[in-house]
């Protein structure tokens, strides 16, 4: 069984380095590599001598695709996986710029570092769908715990329908002010005001007046439709936008 592994393992390695391309461009040589993106593009690196060793970087390729596809990944947990991923492997960021530094002895586990770094990052993208809501949710719990408001998540209320109603957060009365209810809104289209405003006719009645409804859009992956800010207008909930904190802090400290 060892001989079979170890036949196979040859022909995996044969196959890596004869489908590993090398192109000279200037200073730098382009290394084109058989692994694949989400676009099933090859990865492709490039290395130059620096330091009495080599510099091998991604020439900003990654996140750059990441943030043309929608995918902002200098903000809330987005960032922190980003910083996970890259200090997994060793590599660091220079911008946009992805890059380790090799000598001769660990230029291939450095170039290997480099590739998987790439590849966790470039997974990245798939959380501006899957996981998108939740993350959303923790980034403005984080920042409504640096703000020092004290909330409850998750709240939960029979609607006159009877069936539960989830509110994300609930900021508790304070002085003059009544209970907030905070609703997040991480992808703003009509169905996602729809829903927001059903929550909130479904419970308001019985809230007998003691609280006021607030939802946080989060309009940093793409502008918010006028209809949505509209529609949550119209069943009195004020929207709050993520790209302005201080503004919705004071919003939420006025009601």
């Amino acid at each position: 069984m060892i001989d079979e592994i170890q036949s196979l393992r040859e022909d995996y390695l044969g196959w890596l380095r004869d489908n590993t391309l090398l192109r000279e461009v200037d200073e730098w040589v382009e290394i084109t590599t058989p692994l694949l993106d989400r676009h099933n593009d090859c990865l492709q690196i490039f290395a130059k001598r620096a330091r009495g060793g080599y510099l091998l970087t991604d020439y900003g390729y990654t996140i750059d695709d990441l943030e043309f596809c929608g995918c902002n990944v200098d903000r809330g947990s987005r960032k922190e996986l980003l910083n996970t991923a890259l200090n997994g492997f060793g590599v660091s960021r220079d911008g946009n710029v992805l890059q380790v530094n090799a000598t001769a002895e660990d230029f291939a586990l450095q170039k290997q570092n480099l590739l998987q770094a790439m590849l966790a990052v470039n997974d990245l993208h798939y959380t501006s769908r899957s996981r998108v809501a939740s993350m959303f949710a923790e980034d403005v719990a984080g920042w409504l715990t640096k703000s020092r408001v004290e909330y409850d998540r998750d709240f939960e209320l029979v609607g006159k329908t009877g069936f539960k109603v989830r509110f994300d957060f609930v900021i508790r009365v304070s002085g003059v002010h009544p209970n907030r209810a905070l609703w997040t809104i991480s992808n703003p289209n009509p169905d996602s005001a729809k829903r927001t405003a059903f929550a909130w006719e479904d419970t308001r009645e019985l809230l007998a007046g003691k609280y006021k409804a607030f939802a946080m859009i989060n309009d940093n992956e793409k502008p918010v439709p006028e209809r949505v800010s509209k529609a949550l207008l119209n069943y009195d909930i004020q929207p709050l936008m993520y790209s302005a904190l201080d503004e919705a802090i004071e919003q939420l400290h006025a009601a």
